[in-house]
């Protein structure tokens, strides 16, 4: 696990960074597909642009927490779009990263209550 954890962490860094620059530069495939669901060119940039924070944010493990929250959250937003649009395989691999992100939460919050650390 301590050699697959980092390859995941970096896997899913460089899918939720790519996917949040794809929809900031406005890729023609992200319009069309999300303006169908009534997402407007502005509205694609800011999902773009939250996406990409939370994927620069899931390297550190004070800010894994965060960024995995934050990518999950936008990934599921798309494969509920991706379901209703009936596009069932990049449904499954939508709905696999979005459960390794969960697994990345899970492991990021068990880490941070271990017993002697302070909360502030």
């Amino acid at each position: 696990m301590k050699i697959a954890f980092p390859i995941l962490l970096a896997i899913l860094t460089a899918l939720a960074v790519s996917s949040g620059i794809a929809k900031i530069v406005l890729i023609p495939n992200d319009v069309e597909f999300f303006g169908k669901y009534g997402f407007s060119d502005p509205m694609l940039i800011a999902f773009g642009a939250v996406q990409l924070t939370g994927g620069i944010l899931l390297p550190w493990k004070r800010t894994r927490f965060a960024g995995s929250a934050v990518v999950a959250l936008t990934f599921l937003v798309s494969l509920a779009l991706l379901v209703v649009d009936g596009n069932i395989p990049v449904s499954i691999v939508t709905a696999i990263a979005t459960l390794l992100l969960f697994l990345v939460m899970k492991s990021s919050w068990k880490a941070g209550a271990k017993p002697g650390k302070r909360s502030s």
